[in-house]
């Protein structure tokens, strides 16, 4: 299995395209590797009376695949944690410990696990938790889990964490060129996206455009960057 240079875990199907989908189709278009790594099924997230949780998970994923591939990603892997229960457990961080052993990534894109706010989803501040302890020291260590080293697994040193929902953000990713192409992989999403969705779209321009303000470009995501020297 060939490397990565970019790992993009989520919590849920969709939350790379809203969190961070211009920059991941800036990425690829910069010839960047990226794959996903989606941690929940979703299997909750329906207002739907006449939905299931195993229907929706089908939907969900082959949304999620469809939006991946809007973004120039065609490789998503599925955890398969059950949504609104994902705990940032040993069980977790040794899965997430193992594709980053496997995929050896220079950087890594996920949760803040820091957000102040109430409304942030539970799953996204555990996902965003164990992503960090498996990045560090638990995927660079050699005696974290010596099994992974059994299976050819070696330690591997992520050089940065780009975390979205950070309420202390300190990098702006220009998404000038790439907000259009964001959009489409959100609209892979229909089972997620609301009949509003294009009065949603003027809400995500705004936030888009002050994203950006100070810079040179005109559009923005904005991510909390840590470096890792160690």
């Amino acid at each position: 299995m060939s490397a990565a240079d970019v790992l993009v875990i989520m919590a849920h199907p969709d939350d790379p395209e809203f969190g961070a989908g211009a920059t991941i189709a800036r990425l690829t278009r910069e010839g960047k590797r990226v794959v996903y790594v989606i941690c929940t099924t979703g299997d909750k997230g329906s207002a739907d009376r006449n939905m299931t949780p195993a229907r929706l998970v089908k939907i969900r994923m082959g949304e999620q695949r469809a939006a991946a591939k809007t973004l120039g990603v065609d490789d998503v892997i599925f955890l398969g944690h059950p949504d609104q229960a994902l705990e940032a457990d040993a069980e977790l961080r040794k899965e997430l410990v193992e594709i980053i052993r496997t995929y050896r990534p220079n950087l890594v894109i996920t949760h803040s696990p820091y957000t102040r706010y109430i409304w942030w989803h539970r799953d996204h501040r555990k996902c965003g938790e164990a992503v960090m302890d498996a990045i560090f020291p638990l995927a660079r260590d050699h005696m974290a889990f010596p099994d992974l080293l059994a299976k050819g697994l070696e330690p591997h040193k992520v050089n940065e964490i780009w975390l979205t929902g950070a309420d202390d953000a300190n990098y702006k990713s220009d998404i000038t060129q790439t907000f259009a192409q964001k959009i489409d992989a959100i609209k892979c999403h229909k089972s997620q996206v609301e009949e509003d969705f294009f009065q949603r779209l003027d809400r995500i321009k705004a936030r888009a455009s002050a994203a950006a303000e100070g810079e040179e470009f005109l559009m923005a995501e904005a991510f909390r960057r840590v470096e890792i020297p160690w």
